[in-house]
Formats: C-alpha cells, structure tokens, sequence
C-alpha cells in the first residue's frame, strides 16, 4: 500500500477526494430537495384533491323483478 503513495501525490489525493466528496453531498441534496416527499425547506406541495375521490357514493340500482 505504501508504494501507492509514491505514484500519486498524498495531499492532492486527499483534497481532489474531499473535493469529489463534496460535490457529491451538493447533488444528493439537491436532488432530495427537488423531490416532494424530502424537501425539508418548503414542505411537501399538496396537489388538488381530484374530483372521482370525493364524488358521492351513486344510489343504488334495484333490480329486483316487480
């Protein structure tokens, strides 16, 4: 492992990981806060309630022969 080190300089490694790092932690935010279920600063957006799920129950039909 120690051999690795001799390729590639230590400290821009560690700070092109850090770097990859964060810019990773901005898109997984940015990606939860454009979702309705994980957007912890505006709230979830309510859509209207559609027509069919408030509609009244229908009369029932009879059907018995008179």
């Amino acid at each position: 492992m120690w051999r690795l080190w001799l390729l590639f300089d230590p400290r821009r490694t560690l700070i092109a990981l850090f770097m990859f790092l964060f810019a990773l932690a901005l898109v997984i935010h940015f990606i939860l806060l454009s979702t309705d279920r994980f957007n912890w600063l505006e709230g979830p957006r309510h859509a209207a309630p559609a027509a069919h799920q408030n509609a009244p129950i229908p009369a029932p039909v009879d059907t018995a022969p008179k």
